[in-house]
C-alpha cells in the first residue's frame, strides 16, 4: 500500500469520526426543532419522532400568549450584549496594564486577581445581593452586569494575549505621541481582535445562558431574562403544559445564540499583528 493511499485512509478516518461526533452534538438540537413544530397529538419517543406529519407554528403562538415573550428576549438581549461589551472592555483595559505597565505591586495584584479563580461564584451569593439590595438594584437588569464588569478569566486571558504583542508598537506610539489610553484603543485593541472575538464568544454564551443570578435578582416576570421564563415554562400550567410548547421555548433561547456564536467564529483569526513590526 503506498504511502499517499495510507494518508488518505488515515485522513477519511478522522473526517468520518469528526463527522459522527458532530452528528451526535447536533442531533438534540434538531430533535428539539423538529418536536417544536409538531402537535401536541404527535409522537414524541423514538425514531418516529423525527417525522413532522403536519409541521405548525401553533406552539409558537401558544408561548406568546403564554409568557412576555417580548420583554424577556429584549431583557436577554440588553443584559447580554451590554455584559459582554463592558467586560470586553474592562477585562482587556485590564489586560493591557498588567501586560505593558510596571509597578510596585503588579505580580501580588495579578496573582490575587488570579486567585479568586479558585473561588465558587456562588459563595458570594448573599453578600453580593445584600450590596445589590443597598445600592436599590435588586429587579433591576444592571445587577446582572455590575458585579460582573471585569472577571479574573478575562483578564487572565486578555493578558495573556496583550503580553504577545511586540513592545516595539507601544513604544513607537508613545513616540509619536499617543497617551496610555490611546495606545490602548488605537494600538492594543485593533490587534487583539481574534481574542476580543473569542472572549465575546465565550461571554455571549454564558451570560445569554445565565439562570442563577437572574433568578436570584429579578423578582417580577416583566424584568426576568428569557432563560428564566423558559425554565418556568414546565409549571406556568400546573405542570401540564405540552412538551412542544416548551421545547418551542427552548428552541427559542438557543438558536439565536448559536448563530451569534458562529458569526464570531470568522472574527478569531491568528496572526493578525504578524508582519506589523518590521524584522
Amino acid at each position: 500500500m503506498g504511502q499517499k493511499k495510507k494518508k488518505l485512509i488515515a485522513i477519511t478516518a478522522i473526517h468520518g469520526a469528526l463527522l459522527a461526533v458532530v452528528a451526535v452534538s447536533v442531533f438534540p438540537i434538531l430533535w428539539m426543532c423538529l418536536i417544536s413544530v409538531k402537535s401536541t397529538s404527535e409522537s414524541l419517543t423514538g425514531f418516529h419522532s423525527l417525522w413532522v406529519s403536519d409541521p405548525t407554528l401553533d406552539n409558537f403562538k401558544r408561548l406568546f400568549q403564554m409568557i412576555p415573550v417580548a420583554q424577556n428576549t429584549s431583557n436577554s438581549v440588553f443584559t447580554t450584549l451590554v455584559g459582554t461589551v463592558s467586560s470586553l472592555f474592562f477585562c482587556a483595559l485590564a489586560g493591557f496594564a498588567f501586560a505593558k505597565y510596571r509597578f510596585p505591586g503588579r505580580n501580588l495584584l495579578f496573582y490575587s486577581v488570579i486567585a479568586t479563580m479558585l473561588v465558587p461564584p456562588e459563595v458570594g451569593a448573599v453578600p453580593l445581593f445584600i450590596i445589590m439590595k443597598k445600592l436599590n438594584l435588586i429587579n433591576s437588569l444592571w445587577s446582572l452586569i455590575i458585579p460582573r464588569i471585569a472577571t479574573a478569566v478575562g483578564i487572565f486571558y486578555m493578558n495573556q494575549y496583550i503580553s504577545d504583542v511586540p513592545d516595539e508598537l507601544v513604544e513607537a506610539a508613545r513616540i509619536d505621541g499617543c497617551g496610555d489610553f490611546k495606545i490602548f484603543t488605537k494600538v492594543i485593541l485593533p490587534v487583539i481582535k481574534p481574542a476580543m472575538a473569542s472572549w465575546a464568544s465565550v461571554t455571549l454564551i454564558a451570560r445569554w445562558n445565565d439562570f442563577f443570578w437572574p433568578l436570584l435578582y429579578l423578582r417580577k416576570q416583566a424584568k426576568y431574562t428569557l432563560m428564566v421564563t423558559i425554565s418556568l415554562l414546565p409549571v406556568s400550567e400546573g405542570l401540564s403544559t405540552p412538551w412542544p410548547v416548551i421545547l418551542a421555548g427552548t428552541t427559542l433561547v438557543i438558536i439565536p445564540i448559536i448563530v451569534m456564536y458562529l458569526l464570531l467564529q470568522t472574527m478569531q483569526k491568528g496572526g493578525s499583528f504578524a508582519g506589523a513590526v518590521k524584522g
